[in-house]
């Protein structure tokens, strides 16, 4: 069993071949493929985390689609004031699925 824990984003997941992560947006290239920085990678009994190491390790996704997450409500109020302030908030999202972890 072959995984790796890869940075996406502000947080970290963990993932395997074929696996669908969402994620903060991020850019692909032409082909629609992305590069995933690994964090850690566990190989069976064999766990890497030495940051030399982990440099040569290459996790790579296919970008399935652009969306955008559910929108969150900011609101603010102070007593006595009338100041009262509502805001919304949409996240930039990407959906991918790992194609290889090499």
């Amino acid at each position: 069993m072959v995984y790796a824990v890869v940075r996406a984003g502000g947080r970290q997941e963990k993932v395997e071949v074929g696996t669908i992560v969402t994620m903060d947006r991020i850019k692909a290239d032409k082909n629609g493929n992305v590069e995933l920085a690994a964090v850690l990678l566990v190989d069976g009994d064999k766990i890497t985390s030495d940051a030399g190491s982990l440099a040569k390790v290459k996790v790579t996704a296919e970008v399935l689609n652009d969306l955008r997450g559910p929108k969150i409500v900011i609101q603010k109020f102070k007593n006595k004031t009338g100041y009262k302030k509502r805001q919304g908030h949409r996240q930039d999202l990407t959906r991918v699925k790992i194609t290889g972890i090499k």
